[in-house]
């Protein structure tokens, strides 16, 4: 049984919620509203493996998978702290990444989708993943397909090869293919997601090649400011950066969003998760 350890609130509404496993361990989840709905954000591991080096979460390392049960009752958990008649979302960007727990995190979202589960769209379910190429093969053959989120955050190979280690094993060029692979009306559900980190990913000429890149796909693109931390060596873009950042993608036809970042005062903003308590 999965049980609340402690809780934070933002002055912007959000909670951050640190909870105990059955075996000691902890995770955290959020609960984010949102005018008239409310996103839940859960994990799918405790910690994670692979090391992306502008989150807090990679720190801690991958402790362990956690089960569809574990999945699934996170969001019970966070349910019970407010109405369950809110219209609410679902997505899979806590710690751990997704698609590294496969079989665990599919059976969860059957759960979520299935009519005698939560009978939820999967139009609101969304699970992200630092670009697991394999993974997104298979996933593009499920039956089920959510909201795809892919954390490319730099579009050259070599700062991508120091940001994100995965893409030594999975590269830019590789992640596009199999994106290009899925049919046309699971590309719209697909969104690359850009951390913005000052002199690394923010420059027009990584905006010029994202377009490139994504060109023809029917694609969005949410560009996420860092969210900065003493323990990351990185400092996240300005806003004029940003918003130049963005108006090229869309002169280039691309849909692209600029992420309000929610939760920051309590740890609990995109890249922050470390199971802090306090």
């Amino acid at each position: 049984m999965i049980t609340v350890h402690n809780s934070f609130v933002s002055i912007d509404g959000s909670v951050r919620y640190l909870l105990r496993l059955q075996d000691g361990e902890f995770v955290e989840a959020l609960r984010i509203p949102r005018d008239n709905r409310v996103t839940f954000c859960i994990s799918s591991q405790v910690g994670c493996a692979h090391g992306c080096t502008f989150c807090l979460t990679a720190q801690l390392g991958l402790v362990r998978n956690l089960s569809a049960d574990e999945i699934v009752e996170q969001l019970s958990v966070l349910q019970g702290f407010g109405s369950r008649e809110e219209r609410f979302s679902v997505v899979l960007m806590g710690m751990g990444e997704p698609l590294a727990n496969y079989d665990n995190v599919l059976e969860a979202i059957r759960f979520f989708h299935d009519d005698h589960g939560l009978k939820m769209p999967m139009s609101r379910i969304t699970v992200s993943t630092a670009g697991l190429v394999p993974a997104v093969r298979r996933l593009g053959k499920e039956v089920l397909f959510p909201n795809l989120s892919i954390s490319l955050t730099g579009v050259r190979n070599c700062v991508r090869d120091e940001l994100m280690p995965v893409n030594r094993k999975y590269p830019v060029e590789n992640i596009m293919e199999a994106v290009r692979e899925l049919p046309p009306q699971r590309r719209k559900r697909v969104m690359f997601e850009c951390v913005m980190i000052k002199g690394l990913t923010d420059s027009v000429e990584d905006a010029e090649e994202l377009s490139r890149l994504v060109r023809g796909m029917n694609v969005k693109v949410n560009l996420i400011p860092l969210n900065p931390a003493e323990e990351i060596p990185f400092e996240r873009s300005g806003e004029d950066a940003i918003l130049q950042f963005q108006e090229v993608l869309i002169r280039n036809g691309v849909a692209t969003f600029i992420r309000k970042n929610r939760g920051n005062d309590v740890s609990g903003a995109c890249g922050q998760l470390m199971k802090k308590s306090s």
